[in-house]
């Protein structure tokens, strides 16, 4: 019955296409091609109109442009709505006023369609403020229907892919992009107020370098060698603060290949500044002035609805990380005498041991565990262990700790200041430690030292304070928007068509193109080993208390700080929703899960992993190809409803 509901779906959107194209084949047999108009000057929009509406002036004449997105009305008067860059706006076509052509033109107009009016504005017996038009132009034809307007554009996957219908449907959209340039240009003004020069730098850059985020490539015909797409905008930057550009800001685009989830999109947006003579602290004072201005003059307040919470950001607290430790988990790092006695308090509040388990490593995953859901309101964590700031000086009184901070908001890592290391020794020290750590895990990376970089430092560089943000996540707090891709107008997908198969639309009077036969894929299982098949038996008594459930994946991320856990938020046939952990990030992106139908044991124990409980355990298939692992995510026939049990 579903299948027959689809094919009566796409019948019917055939027949709307058909019925389209055959009124733009009649107005272009009638010499009304509408697509060979250039332009229509028009002299006023649907919201000046409105506003400035005097009843008792002398009628006004108006040209105005927009796509219709209703008409009612019958017999020889139409009334419909057109919607321009400033909203919506009844107009009123007469006969009397049009004229008979015009009129029947009109009559044959499709919603979705852009139209030219000319008329002067007066005031319906309703109240509402219209154009009642004397002459009209087809200006564009829209060859395919507007979504169906009581449900309008709502799944979120065909808003994302198709957010030129999206706007269209919802203006709220289109308000949060409006948004979106305003808070950008705020942020402009706020650093060119504070005498910091816009600069750029290149985007392609000649080799990839030691830091653990993954770049796209690409190849340079010309000179004959790849290239990486920036991860960052940093060393040019800091570059130019040896060169004597002592405050200087870049708005850069980054590409990072890898994860992707409400968080997190391939390409992004970045703000990173460096200032001459100034350090960490320096830092946090901006942060904290920016972000209240740029508020205050977007939102028209400090107090910011973001998700069922306020964010207050007229109040910034301020704590060290082993202060946030302690309030939060009541560990104090000053009673580790040593790293054993670190390990041993990670394992006793079962906090995840870093690789390599030292004082201030297993501070951080503390930090983690503990403190980060927690950070609601603005805050501004500093002082972080060496081992986890390659690139931060270290403190001059505690050398274990460095000049670094973050700022979280909603439990979420806004951004990143340090006092930038200056001592070129130092640094090539450090930067080429990175590089081999980096070589030991990948042999074959193409990483490498910036020993131009180094040279610059060798010149001599002066105490700075840097400062990086992710713009897009401060586009959501301001905006209210709960995914990343909610505040990109064109976030990454994956193609529908991911086998890349070229389909053709062949028009009625063609031949028919004979199919293409499908070959089936031959699988090779010659190269397969799998683990052997246990030989102990499981009673039936205790197996039969494994509760295996059908659960439909709502959300899934990747778990912040780990390369293997992805978070699953999934409906379990409950009235709760269930969150199960499972290491498969190296296999799978999170978004190429939700919706999926899986198999999951559900009366597992809660067990705890990075500071997240997870209640039960998704069922993968595994086996190894060679000395390679391969696994697979067991996903089933989403007609399976959600909690349906396995027998």
């Amino acid at each position: 019955m579903a299948n027959e509901n689809i094919n009566n779906q796409e019948l019917d959107l055939n027949e709307l296409l058909k019925v389209r194209r055959d009124k733009l084949r009649e107005l272009q047999d009638a010499g009304n091609d509408p697509f060979v108009k250039t332009k229509y000057p028009r002299n006023a929009l649907s919201g000046e109109i409105k506003a400035s509406f005097d009843e008792s002036a002398e009628p006004r004449t108006v040209r105005i442009a927009g796509r219709i997105m209703a008409k009612r009305g019958m017999g020889k008067a139409i009334f419909a709505d057109l919607m321009d860059n400033e909203g919506r706006i009844q107009v009123y076509v007469k006969v009397d006023s049009v004229g008979d052509e015009s009129f029947k033109l009109f009559r044959k107009v499709d919603i979705g369609d852009i139209v030219g009016i000319e008329g002067y504005v007066f005031k319906t017996k309703m109240g509402e403020i219209s154009v009642h038009a004397e002459s009209l132009e087809l200006l564009s034809k829209s060859l395919r229907p507007l979504p169906e307007k009581f449900h309008g554009l709502t799944d979120k996957e065909v808003r994302y892919r198709q957010r030129y219908v999206d706007l269209i449907m919802n203006p709220d959209v289109k308000d949060t992009f409006v948004k979106r340039s305003l808070i950008m240009r705020e942020l402009r003004a706020f650093l060119d107020s504070k005498g910091f020069l816009e600069v750029e730098t290149p985007i392609l850059t000649p080799f990839e370098i030691g830091a653990s985020a993954r770049p796209f490539y690409t190849h340079h015909n010309t000179l004959d060698m790849d290239m990486v797409l920036r991860i960052e905008t940093e060393l040019y930057l800091k570059r130019l603060i040896v060169g004597g550009m002592e405050k200087v800001y870049e708005v850069g685009r980054i590409f990072r290949n890898e994860g992707m989830d409400t968080k997190h999109n391939p390409e992004f947006t970045s703000i990173e500044l460096y200032q001459a003579y100034t350090d960490f602290h320096g830092m946090m004072d901006i942060v904290e002035e920016m972000m209240k201005t740029v508020a205050m003059n977007v939102c028209g307040t400090l107090q910011v609805p973001y998700q069922g919470n306020i964010i207050d950001l007229g109040h910034w607290e301020k704590l060290t990380m082993i202060e946030a430790v302690k309030k939060y988990s009541g560990v104090d790092f000053n009673e580790w005498q040593t790293d054993e006695d670190a390990i041993k308090c990670a394992k006793e509040h079962n906090v995840a041991l870093p690789e390599i388990p030292t004082k201030g490593s297993i501070l951080a995953e503390f930090f983690d565990a503990y403190v980060e859901e927690k950070l609601i309101q603005p805050t501004f964590i500093y002082d972080y262990p060496v081992e986890i700031s390659p690139l931060a000086k270290r403190k001059p009184d505690d050398p274990m700790f460095t000049e670094r901070f973050e700022y979280f908001i909603n439990a979420t890592e806004f951004g990143n200041a340090f006092s930038e290391l200056n001592d070129p020794i130092d640094q090539r020290g450090r930067m080429e430690k990175q590089v081999a750590d980096r070589k030991k895990l990948e042999p074959n990376t193409g990483a490498q030292v910036d020993y131009d970089f180094i040279n610059a430092l060798e010149y001599g560089m002066p105490p700075t304070g840097g400062l990086g943000f992710g713009v897009d996540r401060l586009m959501m707090l301001l905006t209210n928007s709960e995914s990343i891709r909610d505040v990109l107008l064109f976030p990454t997908m994956k193609p529908l068509d991911s086998d890349k198969t070229e389909k053709t639309v062949t028009k009625a009077e063609d031949k028919p193109v004979e199919a293409t036969p499908v070959v089936e894929e031959k699988i090779d299982f010659s190269n397969v080993v799998i683990e052997p098949l246990f030989s102990d038996y499981v009673d039936f008594e205790t197996f039969s208390k494994s509760d295996f459930r059908a659960v439909k994946v709502l959300a899934c991320e990747a778990v912040p700080k780990s390369k293997k856990l992805l978070k699953f938020t999934l409906d379990d046939g409950s009235d709760e929703k269930r969150t199960i952990l499972s290491g498969i990030h190296a296999y799978y992106e999170p978004e190429e899960l939700v919706g999926k139908t899986c198999i999951a044991i559900t009366n597992l124990p809660p067990r705890a992993m990075m500071g997240i409980e997870s209640c039960g355990m998704l069922i993968s298939a595994v086996h190894h190809e060679g000395e390679e692992e391969k696994l697979h995510l067991l996903m089933v026939d989403p007609h399976i409803p959600a909690g349906a049990k396995l027998y």
